[in-house]
């Protein structure tokens, strides 16, 4: 890895009964190399939600080396609130995508998505252009700012009712939009006066 130049890893790895297993020797080879390895939560793996990410983190005994992708869309259509995936592992998120989705649970179809393809607009969610869905980019970009967040905010760009070049110049706008400093002081900070004794 360092070869490369790589500090972080994102990876899916399915669902294994032997993950801590399989991958503690190679969160310790990272640690040596200072890599981080960022498991994407996706309803596909061992972490999905609040609660599958816990016990990921107790499998392998919170090694310093295992964190995750934050990616919003996959929380989102799963009815999680991806703020509070922030909130609850702040010092973990090693890596963020910027990624929509929309849902549209009409009472036919479900979360499940009915094994429709993208874009079928039978499907009770899909996934949109950033800033053209249903996530709130703004509550997670104060999130992130509460987190002292400051690893890259990486499009991972899915909407197949959209024309790819215009979805990303238009999503790249998107992030520039949306990533914004955090402020140092309190908004009221600058109308206090310091006595000058």
């Amino acid at each position: 890895m360092e070869h490369f130049g790589f500090r972080c890893v994102l990876v899916l790895c399915g669902t294994r009964y032997d993950f801590a297993a399989r991958w503690s020797p190679i969160l310790d080879v990272f640690q040596k190399l200072s890599v981080r390895f960022a498991l994407e939560v996706h309803p596909t793996e061992i972490a999905y939600d609040i609660h599958t990410t816990h016990r990921a983190l107790a499998a392998v005994r919170h090694h310093p080396a295992f964190g995750f992708n934050f990616d919003p869309s996959h929380l989102h259509w799963q009815l999680v609130d991806p703020v509070q995936f922030i909130r609850a592992f702040p010092d973990r998120i090693f890596h963020c995508h910027v990624k929509d989705a929309v849902r549209r649970l009409d009472g036919v179809s479900g979360v499940l998505a009915s094994h429709l393809s993208f874009g079928d607009h039978r499907r009770g969610w899909d996934f949109r252009s950033p800033g053209r869905g249903d996530v709130h980019f703004e509550d997670i970009t104060r999130a992130l700012n509460d987190i002292r967040y400051a690893g890259p905010l990486s499009v991972e760009w899915e909407d197949s009712g959209m024309d790819r070049l215009h979805g990303a110049k238009e999503a790249c706008d998107f992030v520039r939009r949306l990533d914004f400093p955090p402020s140092g002081a309190a908004f009221d900070a600058a109308f206090e006066k310091k006595s000058s004794r």
